[in-house]
């Protein structure tokens, strides 16, 4: 099982952190995008580059809305080359991205049709013109310029011979589950760590491919967990609160609960919803990680000493997932020694049990 964690768009800090995490045997860092909320994603991702050597290295997620499918693939490409084959590209519908921008999560049938031109471009294909969504209302087509000759398609052509940047999807709820079952790389889910729900979430998937005549075991699954290490679990469950409460969220990111919960389990979700702050977005001590419950903390993420840790991660590789990326630990909701020894412990005992199987 790869083991992935995530970190923040700092285009200065980003440099010390990708090394310690490569020093300290992670597979790889993905960089939220957020452009409201911290710096360029690409622009991090590229010094994180220049000082790893193995360290995987994407966006943790994009979104289909901000970028241009051409650009976002031309984004990617760059870091592939710029890191020797590195790169995975990280895609969901959007969440704080797009909440600062006055939107909700990108819409079924773009966010469909975006992943699609994403894989197009990244193996070299072209995309028609007419599938490309830019209105008139924001520039016109190229063909009233009445130039001698333009492309008659869209494609990107300076891509090099490194092998094609895998796309991974984020993804919830059943439609996303689909979409990314038949046009992703890798499915990553985000239904937390109760192995009932990725179980629903595996089922979905292969249920999807097996609809389209595809084999339903050609596409790679992995999820998005919050997992804190500690000898402690009221401290653990304490530093886990803030990021819990984001992932969480998307299994209520509509009002409607995605896969399946316990009534106990849902009422926490719906209250969750009911009450979250995006100003307080990830935070520990924000009024929606007030709603979260010990039983719910226990069931939805990864929390305690090494030994409980160690059994739920491979419990998740025995389901079928060959990649998790563990939530970056920190905020106000722990003290410095705190955070530091939960990871410590992370690093230094579970990870090497994991890799030894």
């Amino acid at each position: 099982m790869q083991l992935w964690t995530s970190g923040v768009a700092a285009p200065r800090g980003i440099a010390r952190y990708a090394a310690r995490l490569e020093e300290a045997g992670w597979d790889g860092l993905v960089v939220v995008d957020s452009q409201n909320l911290s710096g360029d994603v690409y622009v991090a991702l590229t010094v994180a580059a220049t000082v790893t050597e193995s360290l995987g290295l994407g966006p943790g997620v994009t979104n289909s809305v901000t970028r241009e499918a051409a650009t976002t693939a031309s984004a990617i490409a760059s870091l592939q080359r710029v890191s020797d084959g590195r790169a995975v590209l990280g895609i969901g519908r959007g969440d704080s991205a797009l909440a600062h921008l006055g939107r909700a999560p990108a819409r079924l049938g773009q966010f469909e049709r975006y992943v699609a031109h994403l894989q197009a471009y990244l193996s070299g294909e072209s995309v028609p013109f007419g599938e490309i969504d830019i209105p008139d209302s924001v520039a016109a087509p190229v063909g009233q310029l009445g130039l001698a000759d333009t492309p008659e398609t869209s494609r990107i052509d300076w891509l090099s011979e490194l092998p094609k940047v895998p796309v991974e999807v984020a993804a919830t709820g059943p439609k996303v589950i689909a979409i990314a079952a038949v046009h992703a790389d890798r499915v990553m889910f985000t239904l937390g760590a109760d192995p009932e729900r990725l179980a629903w979430g595996l089922e979905v998937a292969r249920t999807a491919r097996r609809d389209r005549g595809l084999d339903p075991d050609g596409v790679a699954f992995g999820a998005y967990l919050n997992c804190v290490t500690h000898t402690n679990l009221d401290v653990a469950r304490r530093l886990v609160r803030g990021g819990l409460t984001t992932f969480a969220r998307f299994s209520v990111m509509h009002g409607d609960v995605a896969g399946p919960v316990s009534e106990t389990q849902r009422a926490v979700l719906e209250t969750l919803h009911a009450c979250y702050d995006m100003r307080a977005h990830t935070r520990g001590d924000s009024p929606q990680a007030a709603v979260l419950t010990n039983d719910f903390i226990d069931q939805f993420a990864i929390v305690g000493p090494p030994e409980r840790c160690i059994e739920r991660l491979r419990a998740l590789a025995e389901l079928g997932l060959d990649k998790v990326i563990l939530s970056r630990v920190g905020g106000p909701a722990g003290t410095d020694q705190e955070v530091r020894q939960a990871r410590s412990l992370l690093e230094e005992e579970v990870m090497p049990a994991i890799r030894q199987g």
